[in-house]
C-alpha cells in the first residue's frame, strides 16, 4: 500500500472509532438513571446510612443491656467507623444486611432495593395490589429479590427504562437512591392508615340500678353479662359534679390457670352515693388482668 493510500485510510479509521466512543456516551448518558455509573456508584456504607438518615430510622425505643456495637452484628463493620452507628440501626430495622457484609464494596441495584423495601416493611404494613410487573432483564435478578423489586415498582418508588429493563447487577447511583428514598419517605407519609376495630367488650349489657337504702344514702347496683363466671366486675372509684354521681367500673380476666364452665353468668357490684345525687354509668371500659 502506498504512502498516499495509508493516510487516508488511518483517518478513517480514526473517525470510525471516534464514532463509536462518541455513541457509547450518549448512550450511557440517555440511559444514566439504569446504567452503572463508576464515578457516582455508592458504597454499602453510604447506602445504609443514606436509607437510615432519609426514612429517619433509629432504636430510640429499644433497651439494651449494654450499649450495642457494630461489631455485634457485622465482621467487617469496625465500631470506630463513622457510619457503625447506621448499621447497628439497620440490623433492628428491617434492612436484614448480611453478617459478613462489606461497608466498601459497590451496591447493585437489586441489593439498595431489597435493603429499602425491608426498611418500609419495618415501618408498618402497606395494603398491595396484586400486579405483576414485567421486567424485561428479571432473569438476571438474583433469587430472594424480586418481591422486593415488585413492590417498589408497584409503589412507583423504583422505575424501568424505556425498554422495561431494571439492570438489576448495575451499581447503584447516588442520585437514583437519593430519588427512591425520598419516594419511599412520601409512600410512607401519604400511606392510609389502617382501621382497627375495636376489640368487642368482655362484658356487656351492663346496666346500673338505684334503690334508697335511707334517706341520706342511694345503694347502686351495676350488672352485667359475662362468658363464665370466671370474670370478675368491680367499681372502681366515683366522680361527683353537677349533681351527677358517675360510676367507673372495669372487668376483671378470669384467672389462667383455672378452668370455668363455659355458662353466661351475670356479675354485680354494689356502691353507695348521697341520695342528692344521680348515678350515672361511666362510658369508660377497661379491662384488666387476673391479678397474680
Amino acid at each position: 500500500m502506498s504512502k498516499l493510500m495509508k493516510k487516508p485510510f488511518m483517518l478513517l479509521m480514526l473517525i470510525t472509532i471516534l464514532t463509536m466512543a462518541v455513541s457509547g456516551s450518549a448512550y450511557a448518558h440517555n440511559n444514566g438513571n439504569h446504567q452503572s455509573n463508576s464515578k457516582n456508584s455508592i458504597t454499602v456504607s453510604t447506602a445504609v446510612s443514606m436509607i437510615v438518615k432519609g426514612l429517619g430510622l433509629n432504636i430510640d425505643t429499644i433497651r439494651f443491656i449494654k450499649e450495642p456495637k457494630a461489631s455485634d452484628y457485622y465482621t467487617n463493620v469496625k465500631n470506630n467507623a463513622p457510619y457503625s452507628g447506621d448499621f447497628i440501626i439497620a440490623q433492628f430495622n428491617g434492612l436484614e444486611l448480611p453478617k459478613d457484609i462489606n461497608p466498601a464494596a459497590k451496591v447493585t441495584r437489586e441489593q439498595f432495593s431489597k435493603w429499602l423495601f425491608g426498611a418500609l416493611s419495618h415501618k408498618g404494613e402497606f395494603a398491595w395490589i396484586d400486579l405483576y410487573v414485567s421486567i424485561a432483564d428479571e432473569k438476571q435478578v438474583t433469587s430472594g429479590y424480586m418481591d422486593s423489586i415488585q413492590k417498589l415498582l408497584i409503589a412507583k418508588i423504583a422505575t424501568l427504562d424505556n425498554k422495561q429493563k431494571f439492570y438489576p447487577k448495575s451499581y447503584m447511583t447516588s442520585s437514583v437512591a437519593k430519588v427512591m428514598i425520598e419516594r419511599t419517605a412520601k409512600f410512607i407519609k401519604d400511606a392510609p392508615k389502617p382501621i382497627t376495630e375495636p376489640e368487642p367488650p368482655v362484658l356487656t349489657d351492663v346496666k346500673l340500678s338505684s334503690d334508697k337504702e335511707s334517706d341520706a344514702v342511694t345503694k347502686v347496683t351495676l350488672s352485667a353479662t359475662a362468658p363464665h363466671p370466671g370474670y370478675g366486675f368491680e367499681i372502681t372509684g366515683i366522680q361527683f359534679a353537677k349533681g351527677e354521681a358517675v360510676i367507673q367500673w372495669r372487668a376483671i380476666q378470669p384467672d389462667p390457670d383455672k378452668m370455668y364452665p363455659q355458662v353466661i353468668t351475670e356479675v354485680k357490684a354494689v356502691t353507695y352515693i348521697p341520695s342528692n345525687f344521680k348515678a350515672v354509668l361511666s362510658q369508660v371500659i377497661t379491662t384488666v388482668p387476673f391479678p397474680g
